[in-house]
């Protein structure tokens, strides 16, 4: 199994990074658009709902750590995908996973980059700025 991790320190409380990675309101204002909660879960739509990822919530202790299970796609089923937050000094030291990949395909090394310019829209959005979603409803926001 594969996964993919990344880290960041942005300089607000974990309350204040917790609602963004643990709710689809705050998933909308830095990972895609196109959300819904249909029977308990978030789906994200990206490509114009070509691909749907649908994300249950599986562990949740707040402020410090969310832990979703990816229930649809062919290379994201059965994948988790945790957010851990710890306070520090400067703020939160935010580490993230996306665990349980069965193998470091081209798709994989794709999703990681896109997970490292994720990180950072998370950031800008924690930390005040706006640069919205890196998903429009119909493809990438730039």
């Amino acid at each position: 199994m594969a996964d993919i991790k990344h880290s960041i320190r942005i300089s607000v409380k974990p309350e204040q990074v917790y609602p963004l990675v643990a709710t689809a309101e705050g998933f909308g204002q830095w990972w895609a658009k196109d959300i819904t909660e249909p029977t308990g879960a978030v789906e994200l739509g990206f490509f114009n709902r070509a691909t749907v990822y649908r994300l249950r919530l599986k562990a949740d202790r707040p402020p410090a750590q969310v832990e979703w299970v990816c229930e649809t796609g062919d290379e994201w089923n059965s994948t988790r995908i945790a957010f851990q937050m710890e306070a520090i000094e400067s703020g939160t030291l935010l580490r993230f996973t996306h665990a349980g990949w069965r193998a470091e395909s081209d798709y994989f090394v794709s999703c990681n980059t896109t997970w490292g310019e994720l990180m950072f829209r998370l950031k800008a959005v924690a930390e005040g700025k706006t640069p919205g979603p890196l998903f429009s409803a119909g493809g990438m926001a730039y």
